[in-house]
This record gives C-alpha cells, sequence and structure tokens, in this order.
C-alpha cells in the first residue's frame, strides 16, 4: 500500500468556491483514478501548509498512472486556480499520521 501525499494554502478571498470545488469534483475525481482518500488536516496556526491530505493506493504503479493522466492533469489545473504552493510525493503507506 502506498500513499499520496499533498499540501498546500488556499488563496485569499475563495475558500467557499475551494471547499466546494474539493466536495464536489476533486475527491469524487481522485476516487475515480484510484486513489482512496483518507485523511485531511486542516492547520490553524503556524508555519505548515494550510492543507495537509493524503490518498492510499494499491501500489506506486496505481498512483503514478492517475497522476498522468488528463483526468488528473484537470483537477489539479482547477485545485491550483484556488491554492499556492501546491507539494505531492509518494511514501510508502505507514500507520498514523505522515509528512
Amino acid at each position: 500500500m502506498v500513499k499520496l501525499l499533498m499540501s498546500w494554502d488556499i488563496k485569499a478571498g475563495v475558500e467557499q468556491e475551494y471547499f466546494e470545488f474539493v466536495v464536489r469534483e476533486f475527491v469524487p475525481g481522485i476516487t475515480r483514478l484510484g486513489i482512496q482518500p483518507i485523511e485531511a488536516w486542516y492547520t490553524v496556526y503556524g508555519n505548515s501548509p494550510q492543507i495537509l491530505t493524503a490518498g492510499v493506493a494499491d501500489s506506486k504503479e496505481v498512483i503514478e498512472k492517475a497522476l498522468s493522466t488528463e483526468e488528473w492533469q484537470a483537477l489539479q489545473d482547477k485545485l491550483e486556480t484556488y491554492v499556492d504552493n501546491l507539494e505531492k510525493k509518494i511514501i510508502r503507506a505507514g500507520g498514523g499520521f505522515q509528512l
């Protein structure tokens, strides 16, 4: 099992549109691509990314294939209209919170 970790900061003034996009498009979209969302964290205070989120898949190849699709690119492009500092990495899934 592997995990796709993503982090970003929501741009000021688009919070409502951002949350609607995540619920209506982003989460269903990554699920269709074979990545199961498992956690999301919102940072209220501190110097960490505002949003930390993770999804899992059976293998690194499943995630790499998903990230190479046109559907992923469209989701990422739209996400980037609402966020700054988007980062992502693939790691081996372990127990508990991972960075």
